[in-house]
């Protein structure tokens, strides 16, 4: 089963929603701004996918920081897992895990595939 992480009331998280039930795709859903996200996980997620992939510096939430806050942020895996851990709007949504790797952001294409 696909475990889809993200913010229940996201304009892609929505989009992506649509799509898989209207694919008939199976999904857990993990809303990370409700139920946190454990440093584990996002580690898992910098190790598989990146940090320009995980980190949403196009958000809001990474813009409100100051630069000295953005600096310290990037310093550093551990810096920046706390950061995520801690600002879960910076995390881009959704991120699905697949039995396969990981699909970051909507991407209509990679998720019809899943099918």
């Amino acid at each position: 089963m696909l475990k889809v992480y993200g913010i229940k009331n996201c304009n892609s998280m929505k989009k992506a929603f649509d799509l898989l039930t209207e694919l008939g795709l199976a999904y857990e859903f993990h809303d990370y701004k409700k139920q946190g996200i454990d440093a584990e996980t996002v580690k898992t997620w910098l190790a598989e996918i990146g940090q320009d992939f995980v980190l949403n510096k196009k958000g809001t939430t990474w813009k409100k920081l100051s630069e000295e806050e953005q600096q310290h942020t990037l310093a550093s895996e551990a810096n920046l897992i706390e950061t995520l851990t801690t600002h879960t709007s910076m995390i881009k949504r959704p991120i699905i895990a697949t039995g396969s790797g990981f699909i970051i952001g909507f991407d209509d294409s990679e998720i019809r595939k899943l099918k």
